[in-house]
């Protein structure tokens, strides 16, 4: 991340636009990890007023060769203070002029998300540490899974099913972040990646 020399008066104004902000609301499907999430065009809707409001503006860049799409996110302040963020690149799930178009706009709405410290997904931690399943509608008991941290053959199972479904590190580690609340896969209970598992492994198009 990148900033301008003084974020005095842009971190005042983010401060502001946090209190004020509330998360979208989850309208859309997303077949893939059995989830919803909020369409980058309803998270633009909700914090653009709001961003207006406190002086900030949003601007965000795609680069990339067609294969690997790359977006870069800078917050602007109207007193000239910036904060940018670093490039979040993925993998393209073609490389046609249509899969670079959903990259970019998946891209943009997990990037503005995470720089607006805001949530455009579904999150059911809360079920998990509850020891509740909610899909198969019974208690569960994994109190141990979710304290121990993940085995080594469990980490290789992950980056082997999101290599073969072309998930690029980045983001892997905005899914982590935004569905476990951890920083990286390092830091996954036995839980956490039994569960991430089972959405990597969910056929795309089911």
């Amino acid at each position: 991340m990148r900033t301008s020399e003084s974020i005095k008066n842009i971190s005042k104004a983010m401060a502001q636009f946090q209190a004020e902000v509330k998360n979208p609301a989850n309208t859309a499907n997303n077949p893939f990890f059995k989830s919803k999430y909020a369409p980058l065009n309803d998270v633009l809707n909700l914090v653009r007023p709001i961003l207006t409001k406190h002086g900030l503006s949003v601007l965000q860049s795609p680069s990339g060769d067609g294969e690997h799409i790359a977006v870069t996110t800078l917050i602007t302040h109207e007193s000239g203070e910036w904060i940018e963020s670093d490039p979040l690149t993925l993998k393209a799930d073609k490389a046609t002029a249509q899969g670079a178009g959903s990259a970019v706009t998946y891209a943009r709405r997990y990037a503005l998300s995470a720089m607006l410290g805001i949530s455009s997904e579904d999150d059911d931690d809360g079920n998990y540490a509850s020891g509740t399943d909610k899909q198969n509608g019974k208690e569960t008991s994994h109190t141990n899974a979710t304290k121990q941290k993940a085995t080594k053959a469990q980490l290789n199972k992950i980056f082997a099913e999101a290599n073969k479904h072309n998930l690029s590190s980045d983001v892997m580690k905005e899914l982590i972040a935004d569905r476990y609340k951890k920083n990286s896969s390092k830091e996954l209970t036995k839980a956490d990646a039994n569960d991430l598992i089972e959405y990597l492994m969910k056929d795309r198009s089911a």
